[in-house]
């Protein structure tokens, strides 16, 4: 499997540039879901929701990737109602594993692969069912992006692995 070299960047929130790495992503986060959506099941398909989380906190880390886990499945609710609230809890607790997965994954290992974002996908959506499942006691529920949205997470590890490596490179 061919892996890339990230140049990565561990921005602390006192950093200004944190901020407006996180606002870039948040806009994708944003931006994303509203095409999504015009395609039918399209969010529960492709779960566009979380490509952007992935991304920014690959890249940057987990302090942005922690700022648009939380703040864009806020905004998009807040925003078009999507995520529902009832939603929220589910979405939030995914997103928040992502971003410390991800975070987690390129910084312990200083490359990114399909392999390793394979296993950061993998790990926050099965924690992230379990946590599901706990909170609204409906398995078939909680499982649901294992049903319909195997596209969505392919999506994210493809997607992410070229998004990195071929656009954000530096």
């Amino acid at each position: 499997m061919e892996s890339t070299t990230v140049k990565l960047y561990s921005l602390n929130y006192s950093d200004v540039k944190t901020y407006l790495a996180a606002l870039l992503f948040i806009i994708g986060n944003i931006l994303f879901p509203q095409f999504f959506h015009l395609i039918p099941q399209g969010g529960i398909t492709w779960l566009p929701i979380y490509f952007f989380t992935l991304i920014g906190a690959a890249k940057y880390g987990w302090k942005v990737g922690l700022l648009t886990a939380v703040l864009s499945p806020v905004i998009n609710s807040l925003l078009f109602g999507m995520p529902m609230p009832v939603a929220l809890p589910a979405i939030l607790l995914k997103s928040v594993l992502l971003a410390m997965t991800a975070g987690w994954a390129s910084q312990h290992f200083g490359r990114i692969s399909i392999p390793v974002l394979a296993g950061v996908v993998l790990a926050y959506q099965t924690v992230g069912t379990l946590g599901e499942w706990i909170y609204n006691g409906n398995f078939y529920s909680a499982i649901q992006d294992f049903r319909i949205g195997i596209p969505g997470m392919c999506l994210q590890v493809f997607g992410g692995f070229f998004f990195i490596r071929y656009l954000i490179r530096k």
